[in-house]
């Protein structure tokens, strides 16, 4: 089984997007292992705060299949694509890993290059598997957090509870 590591985010009605997203991922993929969350502000476009954190699963479903997957549990959350890349989203769920693959898989680009550029996503995971190793860079997460200019995003955790 693929050892799959997920980013999920939402800026409307954060709480219950977050949770009903958690839930239909335990429903699909069993146990989780799950970060805390945190909250920060939208990046690349002025809006309401992020609830942010950082998922991990294991999986049979190959790259393609996961992403139809995750692409219809945002659906059954209200999200809306018809809007521009950068904007209020009611749950966004991105493959950052799919084991140590690398490039464009099933039209997924691998690992997610959001890993080293948004503290949202490089803190939790840093915090999730601070030993496992970008598939690039061979950094550690748990380095790569050490090294990240923490004055370019702003990052605070909150009180989230979740089964």
């Amino acid at each position: 089984m693929a050892e799959v590591f997920l980013s999920l985010g939402s800026n409307i009605d954060r709480e219950r997007h977050i949770r009903a997203g958690l839930d239909a991922l335990t429903e699909q993929f069993g146990a989780l292992r799950v970060s805390r969350v945190f909250e920060s502000e939208a990046v690349g476009f002025d809006g309401d705060d992020f609830y942010n954190l950082v998922v991990g699963i294991h999986t049979r479903l190959p790259v393609g299949q996961l992403a139809l997957h995750l692409r219809k549990i945002e659906d059954d959350n209200g999200r809306l694509r018809a809007g521009p890349k950068f904007s209020a989203r009611t749950l966004d769920i991105d493959i950052l890993l799919y084991d140590d693959l690398t490039g464009t898989i099933d039209g997924v680009k691998l690992p997610r290059g959001e890993i080293q550029k948004n503290a949202f996503v490089l803190q939790p995971l840093a915090e999730l598997a601070p030993g496992h190793r970008h598939p690039i860079t061979g950094e550690t997460f748990a380095q790569m957090w050490v090294e990240y200019d923490k004055s370019k995003q702003k990052l605070w955790p909150v009180k989230f509870s979740w089964p």
